[in-house]
């Protein structure tokens, strides 16, 4: 097993090659576990929230089996042993209703775009985001913390965040948290973290405000990804999930938005579906060749981004993974 001081090094928040870190201050992600690696006392393992979605973003995620094993072998040491307390299980992936129309993506633009002529809503600074992932190991079974957080930002620059414990499949129920000595369940809605953060700035995406214009939106997320050239498929909608946990989109950005992403090809209507908020959404799905099947859902009157769900098409033996299993999945809210 790595030693501690290897493991720290994994864990570094600051990577030379990040997306965004680079070009300005560190985001409030970033801010935390930067915090943690500094001023927290010595754990029994450095990685103390398994977050693969929160600390390593999976654009190609089938590039990153060697970061699942580093993962599950820090988590081993911090449960103990090959055989850990159960951690809640994996979500059932979404599905799509039988029978029901697919909705052309330019179709949706177009009514986006009607309803940003109607709607006032705007542009809001932060996120509010229920998100679950999941980390891949050939030593143990995955270990997972559903989790909603709120980001809010205020004028002088400032912001709060607040992570809470949730098992969106049963409200209610227990999860799994890692904090303490020992893991332990809690109940739905513990918190995890709530911290303040004092004003920063940065004009570079995706701190910059993102604009509404089709053009400069797709330049504006080809640079928050720190991509060169053109944007496959898979690689928007990662830059897509990336926007989303720092903004709250207004109509105009959502029909911006709407209308680059039926500019793309690549991206198939599936059909109506309800989201793990109960929401009834359009599905739009992209599967490119790592085996990576992401599905895009939306708001079919608005064309507001409701949620983004990242499935398995092949089994990886090695690290318990089934065709067909959710890696992660993120439902926005405003």
């Amino acid at each position: 097993m790595p030693d501690e001081l290897e493991l720290l090094r994994r864990a570094n928040p600051v990577p030379d090659d990040g997306p965004y870190y680079g070009d300005g201050p560190l985001d409030h992600r970033a801010e935390r576990r930067l915090d943690r690696l500094l001023h927290r006392e010595p754990a029994p393992c450095p990685v103390r929230r398994p977050r693969l979605r929160r600390a390593a973003r999976p654009r190609l995620l089938w590039g990153l089996a060697a970061t699942g094993v580093v993962l599950a072998t820090a988590l081993t040491a911090l449960l103990g042993g090959p055989s850990p307390q159960p951690a809640v299980a994996a979500p059932r992936p979404l599905v799509v209703r039988a029978g029901s129309t697919p909705v052309p993506l330019a179709l949706l633009a177009d009514r986006a775009a009607a309803a940003a002529a109607e709607d006032p809503s705007g542009l809001r600074k932060g996120t509010h985001v229920q998100s679950w992932s999941m980390g891949m190991s050939d030593q143990a079974p995955p270990v997972t913390l559903p989790q909603e957080t709120i980001v809010r930002w205020k004028p002088d620059g400032s912001h709060t965040e607040l992570v809470v414990a949730t098992d969106p499949r049963h409200p209610g129920r227990p999860v799994l948290s890692d904090e303490g000595e020992q893991p332990r369940p809690v109940a739905d809605g513990h918190v995890i973290s709530r911290g303040t953060y004092p004003p920063s700035w940065s004009d570079a995406p995706p701190e910059a405000p993102p604009p509404h214009d089709v053009a400069r939106l797709r330049g504006y997320l080809r640079e928050a990804a720190s991509l060169h050239g053109g944007m496959t498929p898979g690689e928007l909608l990662d830059a897509v999930d990336l926007l989303l946990d720092h903004w709250t989109l207004g109509a105009r950005e959502n029909a911006a938005l709407a209308r680059l992403l039926a500019d793309t090809p690549g991206l198939n209507p599936a059909g109506r579906v309800t989201d793990r908020l109960g929401r009834t959404g359009q599905a739009y799905v992209h599967q490119d060749r790592s085996g990576a099947r992401r599905m895009l859902i939306m708001d079919p009157s608005t064309g507001a981004v409701l949620g983004l769900e990242l499935t398995a098409t092949r089994a990886e033996p090695e690290y318990g993974l089934d065709a067909g299993d959710v890696m992660q999945y993120s439902a926005w809210m405003r």
